[in-house]
């Protein structure tokens, strides 16, 4: 049994599958497949179920994960121990952030970090904030910016870098394009045009609606959100400020009540972290926060 076929069994359960492990772990396919597999003849168990579209541990498996998950830990412990004797910042940190992530300088904090630490790789994703938080309590993210409207998971500690408040977007033909403000009941009765759920701004507004909103248009960029209120299309559901920058849209207030969303710097507050992790997360605490 190698450390390697532990590796890839705990990457193909979380991504789900054989093909974006590889993707992960920069390794061929095949050969994720191949080390599995002679796992399996080690262990003489089938330890994955590869008849759905998305890969799952049998019960074997399940077994065996969480001894996996802790030798795999354990290794990253003597590296991270070493590293800090040395005094060397060297590795790996992934970031992830939302698509848009307004005037924050994300760019400019990880060419910083990558300038005082360059044996350190990094690399940046982006996703909707719940998969990103989940990442981060996972361990698969070292730091994230995502938007919340409600509790972070166990184990995430947050910085919160914006606090804004949503209001509603409409062309300047629209029938609400003279409205000030707007009940959160009232938009039951207008297509709206909104992020996909697993974003801040969508948890707020189905938080704040209770479900009744009818999101006929989805994109995952607020500022996609934006261009097609402007078309006409429906109410925009957007941040504040968002909504008054843009010149062919009319901003409203929403009231009774007043959704908001945060925008929040997430980093592990439990688990294992590695001494680049903890340096990018206080470099990020100290120039976003």
């Amino acid at each position: 049994m190698e450390l390697r076929q532990l590796e890839y069994l705990v990457t193909v359960v979380d991504d789900g599958g054989f093909t974006r492990a590889a993707q992960r772990l920069h390794v061929a396919q095949p050969g994720v497949s191949a080390q599995v597999r002679r796992l399996e003849a080690e262990l003489g168990q089938e330890l994955l179920d590869r008849g759905g579209r998305r890969v799952r541990p049998t019960a074997a498996g399940e077994a065996i994960l969480p001894y996996a998950r802790v030798a795999l830990d354990a290794v990253r412990g003597v590296r991270q121990a070493v590293d800090e004797l040395s005094g060397l910042l060297r590795g790996r940190v992934a970031v992830g952030t939302v698509t848009s992530y307004g005037e924050l300088p994300v760019p400019q904090l990880l060419a910083e970090f990558h300038a005082a630490h360059p044996q350190v790789e990094i690399t940046l994703s982006d996703d909707a904030s719940d998969r990103l938080l989940a990442d981060v309590r996972d361990g698969r993210l070292d730091l994230a910016v995502a938007a919340t409207a409600g509790p972070v998971p166990a184990g995430v500690a947050t910085l919160v870098l914006i606090d804004t408040e949503l209001a509603a977007a409409v062309a300047r033909g629209h029938p609400l394009a003279r409205r000030r403000s707007l009940t959160i009941a009232a938009l039951a009765a207008h297509d709206l045009v909104c992020l996909p759920r697993g974003a801040g701004v969508r948890a707020a507004l189905d938080a704040a609606a209770g479900g009744a909103a009818h999101v006929a248009y989805e994109a995952a960029d607020p500022r996609v959100v934006a261009d097609l209120a402007e078309q006409g299309l429906g109410v925009a559901i957007l941040p504040r400020g968002l909504a008054e920058a843009r010149p062919g849209l009319h901003a409203i207030a929403l009231t009774r009540p007043a959704p908001r969303a945060r925008l929040v710097l997430a980093w592990r507050a439990a688990g294992p972290v590695s001494p680049a992790a903890r340096a990018l997360a206080a470099l990020a605490r100290e120039r976003l926060g």
